[in-house]
């Protein structure tokens, strides 16, 4: 029988310290029960919103991971084995398997979906062709609601959703800002992006320089920080502004209640509305997102990096850089 190497969560972490929160394991790999599949895990992707999985609230989106549990996140790999009448060894699939070298999944749990192998870069089915892509093009389309010429502002515009969000806005016509936090993601959102502004929210004071780049207002910003930065985009927002909540960066490693936005009363003033979403809120609309975002990929009128840890046994490095701004584009680990 073989085995496997597997990331199990066995503390609920303080902040960012995850190493003692984590162990990192070889184990059997079991006989597959039926309707399960082994996939031999390629790449795997980090998404800053499995941190609230690792809380003990209950009161979340969704439940606490159990201890002892495997540490779940989206990849992309090969069926080895299979014990499901509609999958075979050899397809190439994504799904939300383990961090691991290998996968134990029901196709009908982890969201199985057989990919086309005939694309240049199969990173792309966990980053502009999944659920990161599904984020930000529904985010913007269905939450942001663009209009041609209007004012959008995207927070962590240099990581994997705001750079997506970003360009989806730029193809709708709209005029975009990003926020990041060095020079060299905003050099690489406005030159390779498209964006036409950039805010280092580490040297710039963020309040003034959005009141300087759009002095009408920003109609649609897309929040995925929260925290200081909100407290900043809430007096420069235009009337009847929309806010789309899609993260809570600034607040995911926080122990204990936070305070909530210092400005509120501008939602009021402003007549803005905020709306919170998830992507799973977009699951079973993934298709229309993912049609899009080839044909944009193929036009060249999108793009997107990935930011790549090599080495399962390296996954809290790729992971931890979500959390400290390590990252440009999507944090991924090449298995």
């Amino acid at each position: 029988m073989s085995e496997r190497w597997v990331w199990r969560l066995q503390e609920r972490p303080e902040g960012m310290d995850f190493e003692p929160a984590f162990e990192f394991k070889s184990e059997l790999i079991p006989e597959l029960a039926p309707g399960e599949i082994l996939i031999k895990n390629i790449y795997i992707g980090m998404d800053a919103g499995t941190r609230n999985w690792l809380h003990p609230r209950e009161d979340g989106f969704d439940v606490p991971l159990p201890l002892g549990s495997a540490m779940i996140g989206i990849l992309v790999g090969t069926i080895e084995e299979s014990n499901h009448p509609a999958y075979t060894k050899g397809m190439l699939v994504r799904a939300y398997g383990q961090w691991a070298d290998y996968s134990i999944v029901n196709p009908a749990e982890a969201g199985v979906f057989v990919v086309d192998p005939d694309i240049d870069d199969i990173r792309q089915y966990i980053g502009l062709i999944g659920p990161s892509g599904w984020t930000s093009y529904f985010g913007v389309l269905d939450v942001g609601k663009p209009k041609p010429g209007e004012t959008f502002l995207v927070s962590a515009a240099a990581g994997s959703t705001g750079s997506i969000a970003g360009q989806v806005a730029r193809i709708a016509g709209c005029r975009t800002i990003g926020i990041a936090g060095s020079d060299e993601k905003i050099d690489w959102i406005k030159s390779d992006l498209g964006f036409d502004e950039g805010i280092n929210y580490k040297k710039d004071n963020v309040e003034e320089k959005i009141r300087e780049y759009a002095p009408n207002g920003i109609d649609i910003y897309f929040d995925n920080v929260a925290g200081p930065i909100l407290d900043a985009v809430l007096p420069n927002m235009a009337i009847h502004g929309r806010i789309a909540l899609s993260g809570l960066m600034d607040s995911y490693n926080a122990e204990g209640p936070v305070p909530g936005p210092y400005k509120f009363e501008y939602l009021l003033h402003k007549r803005v509305s905020i709306t919170g979403f998830f992507s799973p809120d977009y699951f079973h609309l993934g298709h229309e997102s993912d049609a899009r975002m080839r044909q944009w990929l193929d036009e060249g009128l999108i793009t997107f990096r990935f930011d790549e840890t090599n080495g399962v046994e390296n996954t809290l490095t790729a992971y931890k850089k979500m959390f400290t701004g390590g990252n440009i584009g999507k944090s991924i680990v090449k298995v």
